[in-house]
Order: C-alpha cells, then sequence, then structure tokens
C-alpha cells in the first residue's frame, strides 16, 4: 500500500508541474495547490514507511507550502466574488 501512495503521489506532483509548465493551470490556482498537498501526503505516507525521514520533511514543508497558497488563494476567489468579478482557478 505504501508503495502504491507513493507512485499515485509522485504521478500527482508531476502532474501539477507539467500543467503549470504548459500553462494548463495557473500557479496560484487552487487545482494546482491540491494536486500539490495531495501528491505530497501520499509521497510523505510512503517515505515515512520506509522511513526515509529526509524525503518526508521535504513533503511536510511541501504540503505546508500548498496548503498556505490554496486557503489564500480560497480567500482572493471570495474577496473577488464578492466584488462581483468571477474567481480564477
Amino acid at each position: 500500500m505504501a508503495d502504491l501512495a507513493g507512485w499515485i503521489g509522485a504521478f500527482a506532483l508531476l502532474l501539477a508541474y507539467a500543467a503549470v509548465s504548459f500553462k494548463k493551470l495557473r500557479p496560484d490556482s487552487r487545482p494546482y495547490q491540491l494536486l500539490n498537498a495531495l501528491g505530497s501526503l501520499l509521497l510523505i505516507l510512503n517515505t515515512f514507511h520506509y522511513r526515509a525521514y529526509p524525503s518526508t520533511f521535504v513533503n511536510v514543508v511541501w504540503i505546508a507550502i500548498a496548503v498556505t497558497s490554496w486557503v489564500r488563494a480560497s480567500a482572493q476567489a471570495r474577496r473577488d466574488t464578492g466584488k462581483g468579478t468571477l474567481a480564477a482557478d
């Protein structure tokens, strides 16, 4: 199960990176940050299981950045919606 989580997490992070690189998602969008957070969470499970603690640490920081960015993007979307403009995802 840890291996499957790791592979799915790696795929999610690579998908997020590719989507931003090829301008399919904006780096400040909630879907991008959700992919980052999900990928990191799954990689945390994998790396913790295998006691690869430096990689676990990197992914804990990565998910913290993704969640913080997602919260900020959500708050901005609410502010934009309140102003009568459409929020960008």
